[in-house]
C-alpha cells in the first residue's frame, strides 16, 4: 500500500488507504470514477436543485437520452444495476409473470435472487453454448401462457455484451425482438455494459436497442467510469405504465438525483462513453492476443468486449491471485474472468501477461 496520504477540504479530513496505481483484473467495478465524472459532480454541487429528479439536470438527461434513442423515450436514474434490472422488469411483467433469460444472466446468476424476492417475478432460465438467447432457445421457455400451474412468460430479458463477454448483432436483437412480441411477449436488454458493446459493434446505439425493438433498458454506466450511474430508459412507453411508481416501491428513487443524472452527461455528451469503453475492450484484446501465445491456457469465448474468459490450472490460477486479483468462473472446471477497465494500462496488461508465462513455468 502506498503511504497514506491526507485529503483536506475545508475542516474535513480522510486518509487515502491504497495504491492509486494499483489495478486488478477482478472486475470492472474495481475501478475508480473517472476525472471529468468527478469534476461533474462537483459541477452539479452547490445551491439548491428540486430533489427526486424534478433537477435541472435529471431535465436535460431526457434530452440526451432522446437523442441517442429517438422521441418519446423515458430515463429513470437509479443507484445500481440490480435495481435498474428489477425495476425494467417489474414494468414489464404481471405479478404472475415470468421472464425469460440465459442460465448465465447477472439476473439469474448474480443478483442475490432479487428479482424474485423483490420484485415477485419468476425466472425461466434457458441454457445457452456463448450466453446469447435466440428465438429457438426463447421457445423452451415460451409455453404454458394459460396454464395457471406456470408463472406466464411475458418477457425476453438478454444482456449486452453478455455475461460470457459476448454480443448481439442488431439483427439477432430484432429477431427475438419480433419473436418475443409475436408471443405477446416484451424484450428487456441488461446493458450493465453497453458502452463496451456499442464501442465493438461500432454501430449507433439506437440500432440494437431502439430500433430494434427493445422495449426496456437497463443502462449502465457505473462499470465504465461512473460514481453510481444506472438508468431505466423505457424505449416502448406503450410497453409500461407507472415507473416512477415501482421505482419508488423498489428503494430506487435518489432524493439528490441531479448528482446521478450528471454522471450520465459528462459521459455522454461527447463520446467520453465511449473512448473509454473502446479502451477497456482494446485492453481485453492485448490480453487475449497474448494470452494466446500461452501454452497451457485455453480461452473460452470470443473476445468480443472487455471481459477475457480462459481455462487453466487451477495451481496456477491460484498462484497467479495472490499477484493479480482475480475470479474463478467455475472452479471445478478450472475457469477464470479476467476483466479490463477504462483505466487498464498496456503496461498492466504486460505485466500480468509476465506473471502468468512465470506461474505456468513452475508448473
Amino acid at each position: 500500500m502506498a503511504d497514506a496520504a491526507t485529503l483536506t477540504t475545508g475542516s474535513t479530513a480522510a486518509e487515502r488507504r491504497h495504491d492509486p496505481e494499483a489495478r486488478q483484473f477482478a472486475s470492472d467495478n474495481y475501478a475508480g470514477v473517472h476525472p471529468e465524472v468527478l469534476a461533474a459532480i462537483a459541477l452539479a454541487n452547490g445551491g439548491h436543485q428540486v430533489s427526486y429528479g424534478e433537477d435541472a439536470y435529471t431535465e436535460h438527461l431526457q434530452t440526451i437520452m432522446a437523442g441517442l434513442f429517438g422521441g418519446g423515450v423515458e430515463a429513470y436514474p437509479v443507484f445500481n444495476g440490480t435495481g435498474a434490472n428489477v425495476v425494467g422488469l417489474q414494468a414489464l411483467a404481471d405479478r404472475w409473470g415470468a421472464v425469460i433469460c440465459a442460465e448465465t444472466a447477472h439476473i439469474n446468476v448474480d443478483e442475490g435472487g432479487a428479482p424474485e424476492r423483490m420484485g415477485g417475478l419468476k425466472l425461466h432460465p434457458v441454457a445457452t453454448p456463448d450466453g446469447k438467447l435466440t428465438p429457438e432457445l426463447v421457445d423452451r421457455q415460451a409455453w404454458g401462457f394459460d396454464d395457471e400451474h406456470r408463472a406466464m412468460p411475458q418477457v425476453v430479458s438478454i444482456t449486452q455484451s453478455t455475461e460470457l463477454g459476448t454480443l448481439y448483432t442488431p439483427d439477432e436483437i430484432r429477431a427475438l425482438a419480433e419473436h418475443a412480441h409475436g408471443l405477446g411477449m416484451r424484450l428487456h436488454l441488461d446493458g450493465a455494459r453497453l458502452a463496451n458493446a456499442a464501442a465493438a459493434l461500432d454501430v449507433p446505439l439506437r440500432s440494437f436497442t431502439s430500433d430494434a425493438g427493445v422495449d426496456v433498458l437497463s443502462f449502465g454506466a457505473t462499470k465504465n467510469g461512473a460514481l453510481a450511474g444506472e438508468a431505466v430508459v423505457i424505449l416502448n412507453p406503450e410497453g409500461v405504465s407507472h415507473l416512477k411508481h415501482l421505482r419508488k416501491l423498489s428503494m430506487q428513487l435518489a432524493s439528490k438525483m441531479r448528482f446521478v443524472s450528471v454522471q450520465f452527461e459528462a459521459l455522454l455528451a461527447d463520446g467520453l462513453w465511449l473512448r473509454l469503453a473502446g479502451h477497456a475492450n482494446a485492453m481485453a484484446q492485448r490480453l487475449a492476443e497474448g494470452v494466446r501465445e500461452l501454452d497451457g491456457v485455453e480461452i473460452l469465448y470470443p473476445v468480443q468486449a472487455n471481459g477475457v474468459f480462459a481455462r487453466l490450472p487451477h495451481d496456477v490460477s491460484r498462484r497467479l491471485m495472490e499477484r493479480h486479483r482475480f475470479y474463478f468462473w467455475d472452479e471445478a472446471a478450472g475457469d477464470v474472468r479476467w476483466m479490463c477497465s477504462f483505466d487498464t494500462t498496456e503496461d498492466d496488461v504486460d505485466a500480468f501477461l509476465a506473471a502468468l508465462r512465470e506461474e505456468l513455468a513452475r508448473g
